[in-house]
């Protein structure tokens, strides 16, 4: 199609995405959710452009879409959303995104005790910010859907920020989870900032409360103190992580390092995993060299990387060296909970990033 609906445009790629991972040709579940995801949104034509300035991606584009490779050869393919009201704007945009959770709870089975706990903290009457609350649509072969709320923990502005965190983590039963948490990752100031605080909408043992912290303006070695606040991981494979993907950036002054941590409900004084968020496309020149670096971490860890090409051809068949923003981001994930790679990916719906000669030149823009 010459000119397709962002929904005709996403949903062909999420289609894709779900065959190269091996789900069932039967299975519509994951279109049918992104279809309502994202309403009226969807039916606009790429060529009118965006119907509320989301910040899920760089063009925009009110999705991105991600691929889990456990360690255990195991994948997921989720979908990071913001559901966008037929007349946006911040509090229009949280009403229609709390009907997408009524529907996908009376359709789905999932509880929304956890996202109700916490919800008058995190979503006032007059949000402030980029955003109130997305979702992440989490989906496996043959398995039922799981669905994560993020919330902005700046949304009553970034001054309360750190008490809209703690007091989260009070009410879902976590009194002890925000020192554990920020105890080695927020010690320089306003270069440390909360980014999302996430819940998993599901009843399991292993339901998560996470914590995100980006880090500005920093170096492998800040990432290696902040998993400290976990176990038994591997420090030196976080600082390969930071080598292989950053090239030869010191300083990650782009985009920030993102830290994440998981919690339980069975230990909520600590947590349990960690997580390393490397945005990629501010520290290369194009999408040939995003892939090569991806490519090496992979081989590195003993993944099979050619589930990266086919993941990439699921969404385009654009050259990789015309644009940059692709492979937006990559993530490790350690501890106890479960390791592997997610491989973020653009759906590039609305523009493709220019690629640029020095690859060295970190963007300006501090979205995360």
């Amino acid at each position: 199609m010459n000119d397709p609906t962002l929904f005709e445009h996403t949903s062909r790629q999420l289609r894709n995405l779900c065959a190269e991972a091996g789900f069932p040709a039967s299975d519509d579940t994951p279109v049918e959710m992104l279809g309502e995801l994202l309403g009226t949104a969807g039916n606009r034509r790429l060529s009118e452009g965006p119907l509320w300035p989301s910040d899920v991606a760089d063009d925009a584009t009110p999705v991105e879409f991600s691929v889990a490779l456990d360690d255990t050869g195991d994948r997921a393919v989720r979908v990071l959303g913001e559901v966008v009201a037929e007349k946006p704007s911040m509090s229009a945009n949280v009403v229609a995104a709390r009907r997408f959770l009524e529907s996908m709870s009376e359709r789905l089975g999932i509880p929304t005790e956890r996202f109700e706990a916490v919800e008058d903290l995190f979503l006032p009457d007059d949000p402030q910010g980029k955003f109130a609350f997305w979702y992440s649509m989490i989906f496996r072969p043959d398995a039922a859907p799981k669905l994560k709320v993020y919330f902005n923990p700046g949304v009553r502005g970034e001054g309360r920020a750190a008490e809209l965190v703690a007091e989260g983590f009070r009410r879902l039963g976590m009194e002890d989870a925000y020192d554990a948490a920020t105890e080695y990752s927020v010690s320089r100031g306003e270069l440390d900032k909360f980014t999302f605080f996430a819940v998993d909408l599901d009843d399991s043992p292993l339901s998560r409360v996470k914590l995100y912290i980006s880090h500005f303006s920093a170096t492998a070695d800040v990432a290696v103190q902040a998993s400290q606040a976990v176990d038994g991981l591997d420090r030196d494979g976080i600082s390969e992580f930071c080598g292989l993907l950053g090239g030869s950036t010191e300083s990650f002054d782009g985009r920030p390092l993102v830290s994440s941590y998981s919690f339980v409900e069975a230990d909520p004084k600590r947590p349990g995993n960690y997580s390393l968020y490397l945005p990629i496309r501010d520290y290369v020149a194009d999408d040939v060299e995003a892939r090569s670096r991806v490519v090496s971490f992979l081989e590195n860890r003993g993944s099979d990387a050619a589930g990266l090409d086919r993941s990439i051809r699921a969404l385009t068949d654009r050259p990789l060296s015309d644009g940059r923003g692709l492979l937006a981001h990559v993530s490790l994930r350690l501890g106890q909970f479960g390791t592997g790679t997610t491989i973020y990916l653009s759906s590039e719906g609305y523009e493709v990033l220019s690629a640029r000669s020095d690859a060295r030149t970190a963007a300006t823009s501090t979205h995360s």
